[in-house]
């Protein structure tokens, strides 16, 4: 087996992300892009590919015979139909968070995948950071003992700066909602430490986005239990005055104490556990930066290796499908 050829679709930040670490990764190749807007518009010269106005002119044309993997960064509202498209057309498909923007779209998705023998890539890349591998190692075997709270905090800055008129963000067809866009990350990283949740109460609120955005909450205070065992609460707020404030976890086990923190979770603040000395981590990879505001950790490049050894027969999957799904399912209930 060859290069991996991979087309992105959605040449915003993220998708112009997706195509550089295709680019850079010595066995893929990227083959098209597509965005709606002319290319001019989107700063994507640099990338000496063909470029198309939509999926399906993409999918009409002789590219598309030799494409192996469709990357979707599409607005949220289109993830699901893009995906559709693409697996109908019988490619593998990378698709950003959140996979859709309620369940039953997301499990049209898979339904999809498992009849044309596809996989399906979720991108979660926030598992990667170090923090992030080191605390679910520190879960899973056991030291903390039994989980007895868990506090996720995100305060992010989303004003204006963000929210311009013409943007997708904001609107509630094609963003979906804070939870969605913003902070769908770190509930992913909660599922995949501590699994579901059940008996959720949500209280929600919307400071100063009420000129910025149609769905109706800029923050809010959830709390639940873990279906595991345990209690859990998530407050959230995009109000933060100019900049980011914190992304942050607290652990309270058994047999001890952690908090990771930092803008994107990306420190380990406190780490107290009993019989157990922290082993160095290695450095966390910066924020992305897209000018006026930042983004998680840049860490795109492990998606791309990912697919490729999954594709090449050498790895499974780091985020799949059905983890994807549980994270559309658990945000949808916080909403409800």
């Amino acid at each position: 087996m060859g290069k991996i050829k991979f087309a992105v679709i959605g040449c915003g930040h993220i998708g112009k992300r997706h195509a550089e670490m295709i680019s850079r990764n010595a066995e893929s190749e990227l083959v098209a892009l597509v965005d709606v807007k002319e290319v001019s518009k989107v700063g994507i010269e640099s990338f000496n590919v063909p470029f198309f106005n939509s999926i399906e002119e993409l999918l009409a044309s002789e590219i598309a015979e030799t494409i192996d993997v469709i990357n979707i960064a599409s607005p949220n509202g289109f993830h699901a139909e893009h995906a559709l498209l693409a697996l109908e057309a019988k490619k593998h498909i990378v698709i950003e968070k959140p996979m859709s923007l309620n369940k039953q779209d997301a499990e049209k998705v898979i339904f999809k995948a498992l009849h044309v023998h596809k996989q399906v890539f979720a991108v979660m890349q926030n598992r990667y950071s170090p923090p992030s591998v080191w605390i679910k190692d520190v879960i899973e075997s056991g030291k903390l003992g039994k989980i007895f709270m868990m506090q996720l905090n995100c305060y992010w800055n989303r004003d204006e700066r963000y929210y311009k008129a013409d943007s997708w963000h904001g609107k509630k067809e094609l963003d979906g909602g804070t939870l969605y866009t913003q902070f769908s990350h770190f509930i992913d990283l909660m599922y995949w430490l501590f699994g579901d949740i059940q008996n959720v109460n949500s209280r929600f609120a919307n400071f100063n986005h009420s000129h910025l955005t149609e769905f109706k909450e800029d923050s809010g205070v959830i709390n639940f239990e873990f279906v595991n065992g345990g209690l859990g609460c998530l407050n959230f707020s995009t109000s933060i005055w100019d900049k980011n404030l914190e992304s942050s976890m607290t652990i309270i086990g058994e047999n001890g104490s952690v908090k990771i923190g930092g803008q994107y979770m990306d420190k380990v603040e406190v780490c107290h556990i009993k019989d157990y000395e922290m082993p160095e981590l290695p450095p966390t990879n910066p924020g992305n930066d897209y000018g006026a505001y930042k983004g998680s950790a840049a860490n795109h490049h492990y998606i791309i290796e990912n697919v490729v050894d999954v594709l090449k027969n050498r790895s499974t999957i780091t985020t799949n499908a059905l983890e994807g799904l549980k994270v559309v399912d658990i945000i949808e209930r916080m909403y409800k």
